[in-house]
């Protein structure tokens, strides 16, 4: 299936662009996209704590992924 996702921060400046748009398998997940992304692009290793959204909700690496959903990267946010 495709997939589009859109990255912010350090996750978008890793892949180049705000939109990626991805070919995974049907039965893909939260954890496949992950380990695509680190095949892709391997600085994505570097980011442990990287969180992905699904619809809008933090998902855990089990979540399933759909051709509609909107997937966003949200990277670790610090500040002071």
């Amino acid at each position: 299936m495709k997939i589009t996702v859109l990255a912010f921060g350090i996750a978008k400046e890793i892949i180049g662009q705000l939109e990626l748009t991805l070919q995974l398998s049907e039965e893909a997940t939260v954890a496949d996209l992950k380990s695509h992304l680190v095949s892709q692009f391997p600085d994505f290793q570097k980011l442990a704590s990287l969180r992905v959204a699904v619809n809008t909700d933090y998902a855990d690496d089990t979540q399933p992924l759909h051709p509609n959903d909107e997937i966003v990267l949200i990277p670790p946010v610090s500040g002071g």
